[in-house]
């Protein structure tokens, strides 16, 4: 399947100096940005100035690392970055996108998912006439597609995708495994198998955060894709039924599923309480349990340095670091259809109609999401899959924690990220969003019945159409 603009639309190298000189006509009045958004004249200077970038995404490590690779090429341009908790990004942003002394550059993220685009284009300039001039015409099939349409709203780019993230996988501690002689689980009986030995070693099997809504909503679209590719993503546009006939006996399926991972022990006892970030997270760093739902950016971690910051951060003291590869989700439906991924845009660099320093937000961010050298600091950070085609990690430069059992996984699952198709949340509306929320962790907790689940997220998508 090829994702297209209709679908998002029907719910709501050598690049410095040729860059540089491309936004010295922009500055001067391109058609592009302006602080109105729609054309003019961008404030400040393309080669020089200081800006803040906000954002939830990238951790600090590889902010760092993203901005002196910039400052090689651009070094009057000083760029902070202020690191803004998932959480409450939004409610933080909203007034600052008002202000003179908000971001000049700040991150997006398709649909429904913090920082969408829909609610904060208002704030941005558009780059297309700045992504044009940087990769020509023809810069749209130079791009990812999942990241384009995904930050566009109506004929306006608001951000531009530095990279994209992939969900549907479990990553597992190895060590672990082979300190107990297990094998990852491929479907629901070894799945079981493998806690119930975990668990009689004494030792954690599994790790979820189920009172973050947005992972438990990971899970379920895992479980439909099983069940069958693209329907969760069907559903969610209208084009298939939660609750009739055959599609809807396959969500009902799913919502068995997902509810009997928590009847049969897999999920770990309090895992409504408890948040994926930073409570599974930490569990699973700091060794407590042997596998968790997470998605391509947790690739980073199989990188020494950020493993041993990442264990420091999760309280563990002098870290040994530790062997994390990923799995493909088990086979829980019994289809044999495994290895389906899904994602978005993990975030656009979206510049501020209220900056001052446009034209230097504007290289910036045509810089890290449209040159080779700055997409290939993103794929070396292994947090996302870059946006620019053709561009993979050089993993001869990358230390990984154990290389020769992780470098081969972790080539083939990029890869393997980088073919998925499927959306994550750029078709979920913010209503259905929410809907999820409320369904999701009541099925699991028997406070509502599936029936009642499914009724109640088709009743939101009937509304929207």
């Amino acid at each position: 399947m090829r994702i297209s603009k209709e679908m998002f639309t029907k719910r709501g190298g050598a690049v410095g100096a040729v860059l540089a000189a491309a936004l010295v006509l922009a500055a001067c009045g391109g058609d592009g940005g302006g602080a109105d958004g729609s054309g003019g004249e961008l404030t400040g200077d393309p080669l020089s100035g200081s800006i803040t970038w906000w954002g939830w995404t990238p951790d600090a490590t590889n902010a760092t690392h993203l901005i002196a690779a910039f400052n090689e090429e651009f070094p009057d341009i000083e760029v902070t970055f202020v690191s803004r908790p998932i959480d409450s990004y939004d409610a933080v942003l909203s007034p600052a996108l008002t202000s003179a002394d908000g971001p000049d550059v700040f991150n997006v993220a398709p649909g429904s998912a913090n920082g969408g685009v829909d609610v904060f284009h208002y704030g941005a300039i558009d780059l297309t006439a700045a992504v044009e001039t940087a990769l020509g015409e023809d810069w749209a099939d130079q791009l990812a597609e999942i990241g384009v349409y995904g930050l566009t709203v109506g004929d306006k780019l608001v951000g531009l995708s530095a990279g994209a993230v992939y969900s549907g996988s479990i990553w597992i501690n190895q060590d672990l495994f082979d300190e107990h002689g297990l094998t990852p689980p491929t479907d629901m009986a070894s799945w079981i198998e493998v806690c119930t030995a975990f668990e009689a070693a004494g030792q954690g099997c599994f790790v979820q955060g189920a009172g973050m809504h947005a992972f438990n909503m990971d899970t379920f679209q895992a479980i439909m894709e099983n069940i069958e590719p693209g329907l969760y993503r069907r559903a969610s546009l209208g084009e298939a039924s939660f609750t009739e006939g055959e599609t809807g006996e396959k969500f009902y399926q799913g919502m068995e599923i997902w509810r009997s991972l928590f009847d049969e022990g897999i999920m770990q006892r309090g895992a409504i309480g408890m948040m994926q970030y930073p409570d599974a997270n930490n569990a699973f760093l700091s060794g407590q349990y042997a596998m968790v739902m997470m998605g391509s950016w947790y690739t980073q971690y199989a990188v020494r340095d950020s493993m041993i910051h990442a264990m420091e951060a999760a309280g563990v003291s002098n870290p040994d670091p530790i062997t994390i590869v990923p799995i493909d989700f088990p086979d829980l439906a019994g289809t044999g259809i495994t290895g389906h991924m899904f994602g978005d845009a993990d975030y656009g660099l979206a510049v501020s109609i209220n900056s001052q320093n446009q034209a230097a937000a504007v290289t910036f961010a045509t810089w890290l999401a449209t040159s080779q050298a700055g997409q290939q600091a993103v794929a070396n950070t292994l947090n996302n899959i870059p946006a620019l085609r053709g561009i993979t990690p050089q993993w001869e430069n990358i230390t990984l924690v154990n290389p020769a059992v992780q470098e081969s996984i972790l080539s083939a699952y990029t890869e393997q990220a980088a073919s998925a198709v499927e959306p994550r949340f750029a078709t979920v509306s913010a209503l259905l969003n929410s809907g999820y929320r409320d369904t999701l962790g009541a099925v699991a907790t028997g406070d509502m019945s599936i029936t009642d689940a499914l009724a109640h997220l088709q009743s939101i998508v009937d509304n929207e159409q």
